[in-house]
């Protein structure tokens, strides 16, 4: 099927708002264990970001994040409000569409010519935006060391996150294999 423009610019708008969707539903799978919850948001948001061209990536992050802060609960655990993004998850929040965008854009260009080599390159670079930003919030608004930060806000998502970094991976290859989506 050819695509104009316009079916393709409203294609990408559709899987946009799905993965925004998909988004705020993986963040309620969620643990609470401590300031920042263990959640599956981050294979969300990876899983956008190599499917979805860079700026749709981003507007699909940027969705999810507006829904929030207008009071829809798609945060964690249920929750919604202008409240989150200046509490101990806020910096994560704002992170979530940059990384979505850089992510996108590092593994349309290539940088690096061999598929999974850059691949996983984009997305540790998206994961990194993301936890720098995370922590150096969480340090400034709940008022703690950047160390201890550090170790409640990246430490224990480590190993977990890169685990879903490489199932969003292995999934959005397998959808792109089998043209699921279809995008041109």
């Amino acid at each position: 099927m050819k695509y104009t423009k316009s079916t393709y610019t409203t294609k990408m708008l559709v899987l946009s708002a799905l993965f925004a969707a998909v988004v705020a539903a993986c963040s309620q799978i969620s643990i609470q264990i401590g300031p920042v919850p263990f959640t599956m948001q981050v294979f969300a948001i990876f899983l956008a970001s190599l499917i979805l061209p860079p700026k749709y990536a981003f507007l699909s992050l940027l969705v999810y994040d507006l829904l929030g802060a207008v009071g829809i609960p798609v945060f964690a655990g249920f929750t919604g409000g202008l409240s989150k993004f200046v509490g101990p998850t806020g910096g994560y929040l704002i992170a979530f569409p940059i990384a979505a965008f850089v992510t996108s854009y590092i593994n349309t260009k290539k940088p690096i010519k061999n598929d999974i080599i850059n691949a996983a390159f984009a997305l540790i670079v998206g994961l990194f935006l993301i936890y720098t930003l995370g922590f150096l919030f969480l340090s400034a608004v709940a008022h703690i060391t950047i160390k201890k930060a550090f170790m409640a806000g990246v430490v224990p998502f480590v190993i977990p996150d890169i685990i879903k970094l490489a199932i969003a991976y292995l999934l959005a290859s397998f959808l792109k294999s089998r043209k699921v989506l279809n995008i041109a």
